[in-house]
């Protein structure tokens, strides 16, 4: 199955007011390089690819000057933007910004699902060289999936303090699957399948503890989390939980930027040292 199909998660951006302040953020924490599209500033508003360290492609963008503030959301692909986002409200979705023609090159549309938190649907034309330029890039997603590198967009989650209307609304909206995960060590943390046999993201039920909270944020990977955190918390960021690993050593952190936004930043466990 290909991994860029309808309800995948494969894009994030970073709405904000001033997009160098972004950069001069994660730039230093997570080694991202930025370039320009010089397509984006005829409308008001400049769109900032962002380049995972050592990759071929973008993962995500900053925009500045749009119309959502600042906030980070996740981008699902779609077959068809106008069919999903009438489907969506109905099933309880809240439409931000309509269904929108970027040029010959993408339709988008931005949503809030039925707890508030931001997500996107686009979907891509059939023009010859965006067709190339995605089959590149899909190459490359789906690698960064197997084995993703230190900077990278590589995981998702959604913290929720109602998970079954998580859960259904997702499940509804995309086909996701969500599965307990066992390897957390008791957390009430769910593994969630987007359409291929690995998970791409996960759900914190914060249902049951003091202080839950409901977004949908991107998760990073790096090779040494409290380091990490570190960095991120002499960048300005505040950290919201971690660092903190389950019993596999799988180590994570979540945080809010400057601005506010949710992201999570995550390291593998560390193999264990061959006799």
């Amino acid at each position: 199955m290909s991994f860029m199909f309808p309800g995948s998660v494969v894009w994030f951006e970073i709405g904000t007011a001033d997009s160098h302040a972004v950069q001069d953020f994660y730039g230093p924490v997570l080694g991202w390089d930025f370039e320009v599209d010089p397509d984006s500033s005829t409308d008001g508003r400049t769109y900032t690819r962002i380049i995972a360290p050592g990759a071929p492609w973008p993962m995500g963008a900053i925009e500045q000057g749009g119309t959502g503030g600042e906030v980070i959301n996740l981008s699902v692909l779609s077959a068809d933007v106008h069919d999903d986002v009438e489907r969506l409200e109905r099933l309880g979705a809240t439409v931000v910004v309509p269904p929108t023609a970027v040029g010959d090159v993408t339709v988008f549309a931005r949503l809030r699902d039925p707890l508030g938190n931001a997500f996107a649907l686009f979907s891509r034309t059939s023009s010859q060289k965006l067709e190339e330029r995605a089959a590149a890039t899909e190459e490359h997603l789906e690698q960064a999936a197997y084995a993703p590198a230190p900077g990278g967009f590589a995981w998702f989650e959604i913290g929720t303090t109602d998970p079954g209307a998580t859960q259904d609304f997702y499940r509804e909206a995309f086909g996701w699957r969500f599965e307990k995960d066992d390897s957390t060590g008791g957390k009430p943390y769910y593994n969630v399948f987007t359409g291929n046999e690995w998970p791409s993201g996960g759900m914190y039920d914060h249902s049951c503890g003091p202080g839950g909270a409901d977004y949908v944020m991107p998760s990073f990977l790096v090779t040494d989390v409290p380091a990490m955190v570190a960095e991120a918390t002499a960048g300005g960021a505040a950290v919201e939980h971690g660092p903190d690993s389950n019993p596999d050593g799988l180590a994570f952190a979540r945080l809010k930027d400057p601005n506010g936004n949710r992201f999570g930043l995550f390291a593998m466990p560390t193999a264990p040292a061959q006799g």
